[in-house]
């Protein structure tokens, strides 16, 4: 009679103990992980403090070695165009006297190689007489890109040179969205193809970032030729048989049309004396 008091209340519903050890299992497995976790921290800081230990006592030894005489007395930097003197002092912060064994040559590479005219950096320490020398390779600039009536000078890996740049001397214009993007494929091709042809390019304009239209030899009075979006290459070499067989580029032409595979379209120069037919097809 006791026990059946115990299960029933008085709506005669039967009670059941409750199941503690899934708890129990929970509470055991948040305890196991606050403990290792705390053991890491506990590791990690140890570590910490004897990195930190070290770091000290080799700056100290270097500091001591530094002061017998491994003062930096002078800085030879070679290969320096474009950049200015005071770029690179901005990005080394170095000065006479400082510790020349505390110098990081990989850091110091590395913001060198930030600079917007420099695209290869060897730094080396000599010790004995304590120079630090900078051996600087810059870019070249192989193009002038224009967007948007605004110019950017273009290296030789096609990218753009982040800096003022006036050419000294005629070089290739780039015209249009997605031109700098992808001259070099175009001119590897041209060079692969007629390397001697190369030279002749004064202006690539990019067509609605699908095809190009070159110019040759003179960007005012050149003559403009008219490239399709697909079989650049086959066009190129049509265009070349063309001039091999009928010296067609040293003719007086405003435009060599080859966007079509099976006819090629010309327009003759307006003569002073007399107006020629505008257009003829090959």
């Amino acid at each position: 009679m006791a026990e059946q008091a115990v299960k029933k209340e008085n709506d005669g519903k039967v009670l059941r103990p409750a199941r503690e050890w899934p708890d129990r299992l929970k509470a055991s497995l948040f305890v196991l992980f606050l403990t290792a976790f705390a053991a890491a921290a506990i590791v990690i800081l140890k570590n910490d403090l004897v990195n930190k230990k070290i770091i000290e006592t080799q700056n100290a030894v270097l500091d001591y070695i530094g002061a017998k005489g491994f003062a930096l007395e002078d800085i030879v930097i070679t290969g320096r165009k474009r950049t200015s003197l005071a770029e690179i002092n901005a990005a080394i912060g170095l000065q006479r006297g400082d510790n020349i064994l505390k110098v990081d040559v990989r850091r110091l590479k590395q913001k060198l190689e930030m600079l917007p005219w420099v695209r290869d950096v060897r730094v080396s320490r000599s010790l004995l007489p304590n120079i630090l020398q900078i051996e600087i390779e810059e870019k070249k600039v192989l193009a002038i890109w224009q967007l948007n009536e605004r110019f950017y000078p273009l290296d030789t890996d096609g990218y753009v040179i982040e800096a003022d740049y006036r050419p000294d001397k005629p070089i290739l214009l780039v015209v249009g969205a997605g031109a700098a993007e992808n001259i070099l494929p175009f001119l590897r091709m041209v060079e692969n193809i007629s390397p001697e042809y190369l030279s002749r390019i004064k202006v690539a304009n990019y067509i609605s970032k699908r095809r190009w239209n070159i110019i040759l030899d003179d960007i005012r009075t050149g003559v403009t030729i008219k490239l399709p979006e697909e079989n650049v290459a086959s066009a190129w070499k049509k265009l070349l048989k063309l001039d091999a067989a009928q010296g067609i580029l040293k003719r007086k032409l405003t435009f060599i049309d080859l966007r079509l595979e099976d006819k090629v379209t010309v327009k003759l120069r307006k003569s002073k004396i007399k107006q020629e037919k505008p257009e003829h097809n090959i």
